[in-house]
């Protein structure tokens, strides 16, 4: 994982298993882009779990690391720290160590919850609202609500915000001017966009795009 400090991160619903300079840190879901500090460590590396996938391998809900950076030492035992630790000594590479955390953890854990995956599918489509995801999982909403807090760090309406703000700037990315992206990717309009990209990113569209 390369690291731009000249570009903001943005919100998309991932979380990251770190390791800057020896020591093992936790990047929770964002809620607002992250600016990364521009005297960040040279020595970085990093793996990105997919949305909701992360609480259950690090013992941890994800809406207790919204908007966080925790060392892991803050989150787990220190035997669990040190043999994590240990695991990334031993590795070809930092990033080697980070999978083998992961596998590690993943290897003790129950699989991901079917309703998580289907939830981030479903939400990712732009094809559905929230009210019908929760009728279609058989789930009332604040039920939905509060399972989402604790596998993605935030609700259901602000989760599907992210993903579709991401596949707006996916197809931005491709030329298709902004008036067509609101169009495509279900905005009301170029000015709604335009919004929603501030809220997230802090900058407009434009200035994401040339970067």
């Amino acid at each position: 994982m390369s690291v731009d400090t000249a570009m903001p991160v943005l919100p998309d619903g991932c979380m990251d298993l770190l390791w800057i300079n020896g020591k093992l840190s936790v990047a929770g879901p964002d809620t607002h882009a992250y600016h990364p500090p521009a005297d960040l460590p040279a020595r970085i590396a990093g793996i990105r779990f997919p949305p909701g996938a992360a609480p259950a391998l690090l013992g941890v809900p994800a809406d207790e690391l919204r908007d966080g950076r925790p060392d892991l030492a803050d989150l787990w035992s220190v035997p669990d720290t040190r043999n994590a630790l240990r695991l990334v000594e031993s590795a070809s590479s930092p990033t080697a160590g980070l999978e083998a955390i992961a596998h590690r953890r993943a290897a003790d854990t129950d699989p991901v919850d079917p309703i998580l995956t289907r939830i981030v599918t479903e939400l990712q489509s732009g094809t559905t609202t929230v009210g019908a995801l929760a009728a279609g999982l058989g789930l009332g909403p604040r039920r939905l609500h509060r399972l989402s807090l604790t596998a993605f760090g935030y609700g259901p309406k602000t989760l599907a915000r992210i993903l579709r703000m991401q596949r707006a700037l996916a197809l931005a990315r491709t030329g298709v001017p902004p008036a067509e992206v609101a169009a495509r990717t279900g905005y009301a309009d170029q000015p709604h966009l335009s919004r929603e990209i501030r809220d997230f990113a802090g900058v407009p569209l434009s200035e994401l795009l040339r970067g």
